[in-house]
């Protein structure tokens, strides 16, 4: 059976305020600079984890672009983040985010990932298009996988077709519920056409329409039920990543009705 995570990324919001809400670039630029400042990031990042265990999760995916960014994060950030997580217990299912498009940047964020105990990218670097077999080695380097998260791509096809021939194993899919629903593709065909390569899974509900914007599950347009009930079909055995990254309220009961919903669902 696969393991509830809960997704940073929801947690953008938190340092603009949600009323009104900040646009997106906003919300990432404030998060970031809120735990960039080495002086507090021990106990802002403290903070962070024991703020996932009262929504009642063990399992995380930590946001780079913010939470922990390998574009600014120095050995002593990853020095306190490993001391944190291993403090708090919190297994760390993924880094997630942008992985960069220089080689140099991808191997700061497999750098990054591998010293915080994260077995996993879950998200984009361009890096795959343009240089795959440097990808592909610095990923069996650090013992890594990439889950490959659609947000720009129309059709699963587009996902296989970066996969390919798996590198090695190394590469599959960061399944983004909500992403195909703004897309107007079918969710659950998605995952059906994807599940050879499942690595990881962002459950996210949004509103109808072309702004991809994030709601509780039940609010918006994802059959979340009927995926959560395909992905139990099929066995799968990947990360589930409750996500819900509003810009307009604190999503927390929200998170916590999410990772309910799915819990009695998996025990039933």
């Amino acid at each position: 059976m696969f393991k509830i995570a809960l997704h940073g990324s929801s947690f953008v919001s938190s340092q603009v305020g949600y009323q009104p809400p900040g646009s997106w670039d906003e919300c990432v630029t404030a998060l970031s600079q809120y735990f960039q400042p080495i002086t507090t990031f021990e106990q802002r990042f403290d903070d962070l984890l024991k703020r996932v265990k009262e929504l009642g999760f063990s399992c995380m995916d930590v946001w780079q672009p913010a939470e922990l960014n390998w574009q600014w994060a120095t050995l002593e950030h990853i020095e306190i983040a490993r001391r944190v997580i291993d403090r708090q217990a919190m297994v760390i299912s993924s880094l997630a985010g942008e992985f960069g498009t220089t080689r140099e940047e991808f191997d700061s964020a497999c750098r990054l990932a591998s010293a915080i105990g994260a077995p996993m990218l879950s998200g984009t670097t361009a890096l795959l298009l343009s240089d795959r077999n440097f990808v592909i080695d610095r990923l069996e380097a650090y013992d890594l996988r990439l889950a490959i998260e659609n947000e720009v791509e129309e059709t699963p096809q587009q996902i296989l077709q970066q996969i390919g021939d798996t590198g090695r194993g190394r590469l599959g899919s960061a399944l983004d519920t909500g992403w195909w629903a703004t897309h107007h593709y079918d969710v659950v065909k998605a995952i059906t056409e994807l599940k050879e390569h499942l690595f990881h899974v962002h459950l996210k509900d949004v509103l109808p329409g072309d702004e991809h914007i994030n709601c509780g599950y039940g609010k918006g347009c994802v059959p979340v039920v009927d995926c959560v009930e395909t992905l139990m079909k099929m066995d799968y055995t990947g990360i589930l990543s409750i996500e819900n990254h509003a810009l307009d309220h604190d999503p927390g009961s929200e998170l916590v009705a999410g990772r309910k919903l799915v819990e009695k669902m998996i025990s039933s």
